[in-house]
């Protein structure tokens, strides 16, 4: 396989749903991060990732091409892995660089959380579908007279179909499990808005985050956040118990975006205008068993596997990009792999990957702060990185992770040539 590198894309600032995005839709979030990858290069194929459908769609990325304005001639697929989704899809790209004739690639996700799909309940659509072909004027009248109860309706959030509870829900048992205190969550979310700030009065993201509707940079990130005021949210999830510690301040925001990342050979980075910089050495996805095992604890078996694979300890990786779906998750996910006994009986490694540089992770703060539009959030992790290895000396290594729904997990190793 040829080596494949990553070059950093461009987005959408993030903001919370229904904001100022709210009336707009994942196609139009795409279309304005996709002209403005274009005008760089023509890509060989766009790959794009969204995980809240539009019924009307059954292919986004196609339908992206003509709404873009894109070549025609560039074939577009769409791809879903929860949170992950832009993720795996530069995964699968780079099992494709440079057989037939691709050497460039565009890469990315997106998702309105503004706009959820309500969906008739099964046997209710199928009655209507039914008497529609049948007796139009009759299914008008069924139609007209539909309640509350013959619809799917999103009660309980963004809930888990096998469990029918919200990663939050989950959240909180890993949490307790591991033994994540609600201070040092609160902590972590801190180091991510303060580490969004500083990117953002340094000029970080000003080659990442294009300007669009009337917004020109990240929304969510709070200055004047602190431990007081965070310590003072009330627990959001597990509200009765009294020993709640998940709050919408150590939790990743519903967000609105689109990101764009490149995937591609020396030849297609030659197109690009661009050196290759940062190489993809090695990936690993994972799985768990989520009515076991946690929810979000997929990373703490990938990691292992794919160090140990790679004969590396986390001192030897310089830079931790970690995708913050809670504080607690990030934490829990450190916690286990660090750990190892759970290595070995979990993950199935035995190999010392000493202690974990905690002080590494997310420099330019992570989803807690910058936000977290589903299948946005690994383009924007992983031009993240590549920005920020870009500066270090050959050789310096980094791991990007992205934790999904449904006990999945992704991750990748990087390296600065």
């Amino acid at each position: 396989m040829s080596d494949v590198y990553i070059s950093s894309g461009v987005r959408t600032p993030f903001v919370k749903a229904g904001g100022a995005y709210g009336q707009l839709s994942a196609m139009d979030l795409s279309v304005p991060v996709l002209k403005a990858m274009s005008a760089r290069a023509r890509p060989d194929l766009l790959a794009w990732g969204q995980v809240i459908p539009d019924p009307s769609i059954s292919n986004i990325a196609r339908e992206l091409v003509f709404a873009a304005d894109l070549d025609p001639t560039i074939p577009a697929y769409s791809t879903v892995l929860a949170c992950a989704s832009s993720f795996i899809a530069t995964l699968q790209i780079a099992g494709m660089i440079g057989k037939s004739s691709l050497h460039l690639v565009l890469v990315g996700g997106t998702d309105s959380m503004s706009h959820v799909p309500i969906a008739l309940k099964f046997k209710v659509a199928e009655r209507l579908v039914g008497e529609f072909a049948k007796n139009p004027a009759a299914a008008a009248e069924t139609f007209a007279h539909l309640t509350p109860a013959d619809f799917d309706l999103p009660t309980t959030g963004w809930s888990n179909r096998v469990t029918g509870r919200s990663m939050g829900d989950h959240m909180e048992e890993t949490a307790k499990e591991f033994g994540i205190s609600r201070a040092e969550q609160d902590q972590r979310a801190l180091l991510s808005h303060q580490g969004a700030i500083a990117g953002q009065d340094s000029g970080f993201f000003g080659d990442l985050v294009i300007p669009f509707a009337g917004v020109d940079h990240d929304t969510l990130p709070r200055r004047e956040t602190s431990l007081e005021k965070l310590a003072k949210l009330p627990p959001v999830f597990d509200r009765s118990s009294g020993k709640g510690t998940i709050t919408a301040g150590n939790a990743s925001p519903l967000t609105d975006g689109a990101a764009s990342v490149w995937v591609g050979d020396r030849e297609g980075l030659r197109r690009l205008g661009v050196e290759p910089v940062v190489r993809l050495i090695d990936w690993e996805v994972g799985a768990v068993d989520f009515r076991v095992d946690g929810m979000l604890m997929a990373p703490a078996r990938a990691i292992p596997r794919l160090l140990a694979r790679n004969r590396l300890r986390a001192q030897d990786i310089s830079l931790w990009e970690i995708h913050e779906a809670f504080a607690a998750q990030v934490l829990a996910n450190i916690k286990a792999a660090s750990d190892p006994v759970y290595r070995r009986e979990k993950a199935g490694v035995d190999f010392d990957l000493g202690a974990f540089p905690i002080d590494r992770v997310n420099p330019n703060g992570g989803s807690i702060a910058l936000g977290h539009p589903f299948a946005a959030t690994g383009a924007r992790i992983l031009s993240q990185a590549v920005k920020e290895l870009t500066p270090k000396p050959a050789g310096t290594r980094a791991v990007a992770s992205v934790c999904a729904d449904g006990g999945q997990g992704t991750v990748a190793l990087l390296e600065r040539v």
